[in-house]
């Protein structure tokens, strides 16, 4: 992220109000913009360099190619190390990454087999994500991560499983009702391991808590910046467990946001479309159509899902372990990475 860069003079959070939602729902947009995806070393080096240039008092403001560099660096670095987050599990490729799992877990008729490969793909995947832009001042160790995913993976084949078995035993309801809850069994797995998956990848930082910074006034940031120092330079006020557990909290909550729609809309769709004459006549096209409507809804989704709490979370100070009280910083408020 852009604050981890060398220079004293502070970069705007965002084009976009971030105190408001559907603020933090356009500056969300920008920073999952796929074509981010296709900026290369170089082009990531050259928009460092233009960050740089203005926390050094080198240009004096924001100008549009500037806002574009900040939106590359943003959606590329992570906020703690400053390093690029591996490309298939940045969140300007979730929708990508997630795309072919999706699709095969919501697949008409899979069988035990099926239902389970697809689980283990999806957790596969969801941990990875969820590790990638995680918190980093709690390290996790390899032993932790191999737990939480065989957890995780255990949790949601036990409910996909478990719900495939009950449908089709469903006697007292109709052919059609049966058919559209078998189609919802996947959003039941992939929600509730979804949210599981947060909680066990990032429980270590419940247990021992995450970093967390007063916020600062501008009178602070012009004292910073008189000193020669970064505001990334600022200390720590320690480690809180409170904070931890809202940050991973919100996680698993947003993550629930984002695939509901994207696990029942495409669904539902799918089999009001099946009913038409078009698509009984030409059944090889309900794959693609399946995969449209799923691309579609998650693009939509996503920054909707991820703008519902901020990134950058500000809580009281008061609202902290006993610690915290009187410490925070402008409005007596504290700030932490939430991660996402």
């Amino acid at each position: 992220m852009s604050s981890s860069l060398p220079g004293v003079r502070a970069l705007p959070d965002s084009q976009y109000d971030l105190s408001t939602y559907w603020g933090r729902v356009r500056h969300t947009a920008s920073i999952t913009d796929p074509s981010t995806l296709l900026v290369g070393r170089a082009g990531l080096e050259q928009a460092k360099r233009a960050l740089i240039s203005y926390k050094t008092g080198e240009i004096n403001e924001m100008t549009p190619q500037l806002w574009k560099a900040k939106k590359i660096v943003d959606s590329t670095l992570h906020p703690d190390t400053g390093e690029p987050v591996f490309l298939p599990f940045r969140m300007s490729c979730f929708v990508l990454s997630n795309l072919i799992v999706t699709a095969g877990m919501l697949t008409p008729g899979l069988g035990n087999r099926g239902t389970i490969a697809w689980q283990v793909a999806n957790q596969s995947l969801n941990v990875a994500i969820n590790y990638s832009n995680s918190n980093k001042s709690t390290p996790l160790s390899w032993s932790k991560i191999a737990q939480s995913y065989f957890l995780a993976v255990g949790a949601s084949c036990s409910v996909a499983v478990g719900l495939n078995s009950i449908v089709p035993r469903l006697k007292s309801v109709s052919p059609s009702t049966r058919l559209i809850l078998g189609r919802l069994v996947p959003f039941a797995a992939v929600a509730s391991a979804g949210a599981l998956n947060v909680f066990l990848m990032r429980g270590e930082e419940m247990r021992t808590g995450i970093d967390v910074f007063p916020v600062l006034s501008d009178t602070d940031k012009a004292s910073l910046a008189a000193q020669g120092k970064a505001e990334s330079e600022v200390e720590s006020l320690g480690r809180s467990r409170k904070a931890a557990t809202l940050a991973v909290a919100e996680t698993a909550l947003s993550r629930v946001l984002n695939s509901s729609p994207i696990m029942v809309i495409p669904a539902l769709v799918l089999v009001r479309l099946q009913s038409t004459n078009w698509l009984k006549k030409n059944p090889r096209y309900t794959t693609p159509v399946n995969l449209g409507l799923i691309l579609v809804t998650s693009y939509a989704v996503l920054p909707l899902a991820l703008a519902a709490f901020p990134q950058r979370q500000m809580v009281s100070a008061d609202s902290l372990e006993d610690e915290f009280k009187g410490r925070g910083g402008d409005g007596g408020m504290v700030v932490f990475n939430r991660g996402i």
